[in-house]
């Protein structure tokens, strides 16, 4: 069930992601609410499906996005892995989780971007791209984490309920 969950929310989420949260910039720099939605998923601990909703979200972002294919998608897997790790070591802080894997995630993503951009022959600067896009997409992303996985954490209850022992 959860991975039939997955496509409504992930279409959803790529769809206000690129008709609205795109349009809210700070600086020049974005939320990525896909990544996010990626990391709040990671970190529940009933959850099964991370490694499927990471390919379906990178599949999907890199069929809209300008980037090639592959960028979203092995970014998208860095924040899955990142996620079950710290989901294994931090389990007592899983706020504290939460910014990490979207910092990590953001910069990540962004560094990927940055280096596929560069190999493909549009020179960015790299200390004026870290600045003015990267900066910003992180702050963003972290003001977005807390609602992001609060709303995510009641998707998991709701799609993995505890079983009551009898």
């Amino acid at each position: 069930m959860a991975n039939l969950v997955a496509i409504p929310v992930l279409v959803l989420a790529l769809v206000l992601q690129t008709a609205v949260i795109s349009r809210l910039n700070l600086i020049h720099g974005s939320a990525d609410i896909v990544l996010l939605i990626l990391a709040a998923w990671a970190l529940q601990s009933r959850v099964k499906a991370s490694w499927q909703w990471a390919l379906g979200a990178g599949a999907l972002v890199g069929f809209v996005s300008g980037l090639p294919w592959f960028v979203p998608l092995a970014g998208y897997l860095l924040v899955v892995v990142t996620g079950r790790l710290l989901r294994r070591h931090v389990w007592q802080a899983p706020l504290l989780a939460m910014f990490t894997v979207s910092f990590i995630g953001t910069l990540s993503m962004h560094l990927l971007s940055l280096v596929t951009l560069r190999l493909a022959g549009n020179p960015l600067p790299f200390v004026v791209s870290l600045s003015l896009i990267t900066l910003p997409s992180i702050l963003l992303n972290l003001l977005l984490a807390i609602p992001v996985y609060s709303l995510f954490r009641d998707l998991a209850g709701w799609i993995y309920p505890v079983e009551v022992e009898a």
